[in-house]
């Protein structure tokens, strides 16, 4: 009974010094990289791919083409649409002349999904620096390729930035919107540790010269995302990557109506993992695991462990998450989601498993 005693008891005090080192090594570290405002303007493409999204864009493309930026192209990649996705492309090109579009032939030959699309339009785009969204994703400013185009010129080849959700009702949008956020908060607190492992196709930005070297998307071309994750995972280190996090580079989507549509999403999302480097499958399997493990003290509580020790260790590590919390929420603009950030920092890694289990199961997962 006492070998089980302090072997739990290990495994508790080894759960809340991995959550303490998370959060002062790396969380703690999240903010902007410094960068004056260029007059030089590098001439940029932005390419969202799009199924069906004649309401998005109609709404969302006007966003993207106000910008406050002189030298940018748009390209659009109709994949195979039914609805009136080309009509509504086709009468925003009479108006705005730096918009133009190109369709995926409808063919059943055709099954890699958005990376066939995207690829289409990385081929298309005449300008070397290309920016990432999606159709159902606008900026929240006309800076944000401005705050881009300052960021390349740095001398980087890949820009890591936030793509956040719209602030909405109910208890599902803030479990979307804090799963984003801390998603977000790992990979530019690690990028800023010098650790690139994703970034996110709502709002990525990289050289076509980058893609092509790495020969596109060949090597995970099989499923059904990672062209924005196991991209980067692929191509980042140490030198070429930045993080972009200024207010004026954001920009917001629109968040999952119902918990199905929510856990297919995250599905695709997770459905890369396998494929991350090993250094990167342990630092993230680590903190959320640990996570868990701080139940642990339930069962110490059951052993008649000292009650108030173990509460004074998890106090500990709970004001320490929380300040941070407080901190990156601030600095990426969610700080209404503060009041629920430890309830919803302790549900997400037993979502996340219930998914991983889910996907042993079903393979089949399509991007639209």
């Amino acid at each position: 009974m006492i070998i089980l005693k302090y072997t739990v008891l290990c495994l508790f005090i080894l759960a809340s010094t991995i959550q303490i080192f998370y959060y002062l090594f790396f969380y703690l570290q999240l903010k902007n990289q410094k960068k004056t405002s260029q007059k030089k303007q590098l001439p940029l493409s932005v390419i969202i791919c799009a199924k069906n999204e004649e309401y998005n864009l109609s709404k969302n493309l006007p966003k993207i083409l106000n910008q406050d930026y002189t030298t940018f192209e748009v390209i659009v990649v109709d994949d195979a649409s039914d609805d009136n996705t080309v009509d509504i492309l086709k009468k925003l090109e009479k108006k705005y002349t730096n918009l133009r579009h190109t369709s995926v032939p409808k063919s059943n030959r055709l099954k890699n999904g958005k990376k066939f699309a995207q690829t289409l339009g990385i081929k298309s785009a005449k300008n070397e620096y290309l920016v990432f969204t999606d159709a159902d994703c606008y900026p929240v400013s006309n800076q944000w390729l401005q705050k881009i185009n300052d960021s390349f010129l740095q001398k980087k080849e890949i820009v890591l930035l936030y793509g956040k959700y719209k602030k909405n009702s109910g208890l599902l949008n803030k479990i979307i919107r804090f799963d984003a956020f801390f998603i977000a908060q790992q990979y530019l607190s690690f990028s800023l540790r010098k650790i690139n492992y994703m970034g996110v196709g709502r709002n990525l930005a990289y050289k076509k010269t980058l893609f092509n070297k790495n020969k596109g998307f060949a090597s995970h071309l099989e499923l059904a995302s990672g062209d924005d994750d196991l991209f980067v995972n692929e191509t980042s280190n140490n030198k070429n990557t930045i993080i972009e996090i200024s207010p004026d580079s954001f920009t917001e989507s629109e968040p999952k109506k119902t918990f199905k549509d929510w856990i297919n999403q995250k599905s695709r999302h997770l459905s890369t993992a396998h494929k991350y480097k090993p250094f990167h499958k342990f630092i993230l399997i680590s903190e959320p695991l640990s996570r868990i493990l701080l139940l642990t003290i339930i069962w110490l509580i059951l052993l008649n462990f000292n009650l108030l020790l173990l509460l004074l260790i998890l106090l500990t590590v709970l004001v320490v998450k929380f300040i941070i919390f407080k901190k990156n929420l601030s600095i990426l603009r969610d700080n209404d989601l503060l009041l629920y950030s430890l309830i919803i920092d302790f549900i997400l890694p037993f979502i996340n498993l219930l998914i991983f289990i889910n996907l042993k199961f079903n393979k089949h997962l399509k991007w639209k």
